[in-house]
């Protein structure tokens, strides 16, 4: 699916949920705010293995940094939109989320970074089951890539 198409059917869903009968719109943002926070759970766990590895804390296994670059690319991959819906962001859910509104704004660079993920994962995965080096290398990017976003769009704790 090419990134244009990837990035039509999130909104198509995205106005699906959205213009849902069965969930009030406070509902259909929590439920978003809640999608978002698991989403990030799988990353951190799925990274904290690769990062460990990278580290030397946990041993090098070619086969569970492979799994785990998979999982990271698939879940980077993965259409978010329905996710990322207006109105379930800090200013609206307040504690509920870290999410901040510049998200939403015009100007806002979200896409760009999404994609610079989904390629420092994509890179990830070529490369985690190849050696303790080539893992190495490719946790920068990718921890760039993480980190772009949350520097604009995640309120500092």
């Amino acid at each position: 699916m090419t990134f244009k198409n990837f990035l039509i059917a999130g909104i198509a869903g995205a106005t699906m949920i959205a213009s849902s009968s069965v969930l009030h719109a406070d509902e259909v943002a929590e439920k978003a705010a809640e999608a978002r926070q698991s989403l990030m759970e799988l990353y951190a766990f799925n990274l904290g293995l690769l990062g460990g590895m990278a580290k030397g804390a946990v041993e090098y296994d070619a086969e569970s940094a492979q799994a785990a670059a998979t999982n990271l690319h698939t879940l980077a991959s993965m259409n978010q939109m329905a996710m990322w819906i207006p109105g379930s962001g800090l200013d609206a859910l307040g504690d509920e989320t870290d999410a901040l509104p510049a998200i939403w704004e015009a100007d806002s660079k979200v896409m760009d970074h999404a994609k610079e993920l989904v390629d420092a994962t994509a890179a990830m995965e070529s490369a985690a089951g190849s050696g303790i080096e080539e893992l190495r290398g490719a946790m920068q990017p990718v921890g760039k890539a993480c980190g772009g976003c949350h520097e604009l769009y995640r309120q500092k704790d």
